[in-house]
């Protein structure tokens, strides 16, 4: 075992932690006060619970021994046959507890991601349920084939360095399907939200890119050129992207704060799946093309009418698809030996194969939502009633609020 590189996993693994509650930062400052703690709260839910599945059998079932290419075994159900000074072949060089531990992570942030789409109408306990079967039943088998070894679409060649197949387009195509499922909530006539904090959203957005260096950067399993050319790829894709997106909207007059925030997340999440295989030129290029596609994405979503309240599938779903495809046109074996060469260095199969698994975890994890939103809204009534709505989920939920009032009689001034 190399200590660098186990040093660096451990310290990217405590940076992707903390994306987590800076997803909960982000989308709290977009929503009615009144939801504020409700909102940081399914993030947090999602640290606590996934945590356990993780454990006890989500790793087993993502990584174990490949079953037909579709799913892991359960030799790994409760950490059972992994030593304390055991190593795997999936990172040789580090501990097989810190690689756990690192993927842990990213099974932890996906359905906090989700949770963007229905804020402000969603009950707390039902969505803790969906985390765990949802992440039993769609993240871990599409973890297995992209990134677990005898994983069928591994095996076909495709390419997701970080995250953008397993993570972000199973996250934005989970919202869009949850969004169709459950019942429509009533708001503001212009259909939009008006941010109730913009410097709580801009604070989740840096501490977003911040953690992103642990997500992309630690994706190279150890302290290695790969891990910095990750860095590099993804801050300037972030960059590109959030000015891309302040040109765009300022031809509507709209050049907002959030707006800038979510261009630099929506660069972080198309440069993603690629940033361990592409130059920086290419960076550049992904990251302003998501920040397009994205953007306008979110309009075409207005126009259809559906209500993705934090435009989780625009933002993720839309941009991640853009970064899987992006990584079959600009990866370079030049840039990483251990990738493949895309369409622009002359092999047309990789973007064929990036094509064919954005299209089956699309249909997979759209469909599979689908079913599991609607069986939990009978069985448990997933949205929140009219009158909660109303309430507020912090009282309803938590009995507190986020921001306290004044005693009765006291002068405020």
């Amino acid at each position: 075992m190399n200590t660098g590189d186990t040093a660096w996993v451990l310290m990217s693994s405590s940076l992707v932690m903390l994306m987590t509650p800076a997803i909960g930062l982000f989308y709290g400052g977009m929503v009615e006060r009144k939801n504020l703690l409700s909102t940081i709260m399914l993030s947090f839910g999602t640290l606590l619970i996934v945590t356990m599945q993780w454990v006890l059998f989500g790793y087993s079932l993502s990584f174990g021994t490949d079953w037909r290419s579709l799913i892991g075994d359960l030799g790994w159900c409760g950490l059972a046959n992994i030593g304390v000074s055991s190593t795997t072949p999936y990172a040789p060089t580090i501990p097989h507890l810190a690689y756990m531990l690192f993927q842990m992570k990213f099974a932890i942030i996906t359905p906090a991601l989700i949770s963007g789409a229905f804020v402000e109408r969603v009950r707390f306990k039902t969505f803790m349920v969906f985390t765990l079967l949802w992440t039993t039943l769609i993240y871990d088998p599409v973890a297995h084939w992209v990134w677990g070894d005898g994983g069928w679409l591994k095996k076909m060649g495709s390419l997701d360095f970080a995250g953008g197949t397993v993570v972000h387009i199973t996250a934005g195509v989970a919202a869009l399907a949850l969004c169709i499922a459950l019942r429509r909530k009533k708001r503001a006539v212009d259909g939009r939200f008006q941010p109730e904090s913009v410097p709580l959203t801009l604070f989740g957005a840096v501490l977003l890119w911040f953690g992103w260096f642990g997500f992309n950067g630690g994706s190279a399993l150890g302290a290695n050129a790969s891990a910095a050319q990750a860095l590099v790829t993804t801050t300037v894709a972030a960059a590109a992207a959030a000015l891309t997106w302040m040109l765009v909207s300022s031809t509507e007059g709209k050049n907002t704060a959030v707006g800038a925030a979510t261009g630099a997340v929506v660069g972080l999440v198309a440069i993603t799946p690629a940033c361990g295989y592409v130059d920086l030129t290419a960076a550049i290029v992904i990251g302003a093309v998501g920040a397009v596609v994205a953007f306008f994405s979110i309009k075409l979503s207005e126009k259809l009418k559906i209500q993705d309240s934090l435009d989780v599938c625009a933002c993720h779903g839309m941009a991640g698809t853009w970064g899987a495809l992006a990584t079959g046109i600009f990866a370079s074996k030049a840039i990483n030996p251990a990738g493949a060469d895309g369409l622009i260095h002359g092999n047309g199969s990789l973007l064929l194969a990036q094509f064919a698994s954005v299209v089956a975890v699309w249909i997979f994890t759209f469909v599979g939502t689908y079913v599991l939103a609607k069986l939990l809204d009978r069985v448990m009534h997933f949205t929140a009633s009219t009158s909660e709505q109303e309430v507020g989920l912090d009282a309803f939920h938590y009995g507190e609020e986020s921001v306290e009032r004044p005693l009765s009689g006291a002068v405020v001034t």
